[in-house]
């Protein structure tokens, strides 16, 4: 899958100024919401909380990957954030976090784009090379490369 058809660049942030979970996912919500990715914010961010509420959204490294899976999704699309404080959220190894990375899915994708998105994500952030690129990367082009082809991203 070609990261790209769900990332551009109006959708990455490295300089978030949220300080809190909810901060963060609003603020990305913000940025899906002027690319036409999510046509309702309330709706959305409702659906985004109701997933968190079957269980933390954060990964490991510092990354977390909240998402919802919604009617107010016109396509599926993710968003990227990068503090440089670190949030509390709940993490698989007690890291809080640095990176944020919102998918928002549109129901008719939930069983098919979601899952290949979900998987390709996944896999690249497995790769502890790979998460030191996406917390130190200053260019937004480098962060979809990075996402999209991890293989040719490890030096």
């Amino acid at each position: 899958m070609d990261i790209s058809t769900v990332l551009n660049t109006k959708h990455i942030k490295l300089n978030m100024v949220a300080k809190t979970k909810e901060e963060a996912i609003e603020e990305l919500t913000d940025l899906l919401m002027q690319g036409g990715s999510v046509t309702n914010k309330e709706e959305f961010l409702k659906d985004v909380w109701l997933r968190e509420e079957q269980g933390s959204t954060g990964f490991e490294n510092h990354i977390a990957i909240p998402h919802g899976k919604s009617l107010a999704v016109n396509h599926t699309a993710l968003a990227i954030g990068r503090t440089q404080h670190e949030i509390l959220w709940e993490t698989m190894d007690g890291s809080d976090v640095r990176c944020v990375i919102l998918f928002a899915v549109r129901l008719e994708d939930q069983d098919t784009t979601h899952i290949r998105l979900l998987t390709k994500v996944s896999c690249a952030l497995a790769d502890e090379d790979i998460v030191a690129k996406l917390l130190e990367e200053s260019e937004p082009e480098s962060i979809i490369s990075i996402l999209n082809d991890p293989e040719e991203a490890v030096v």
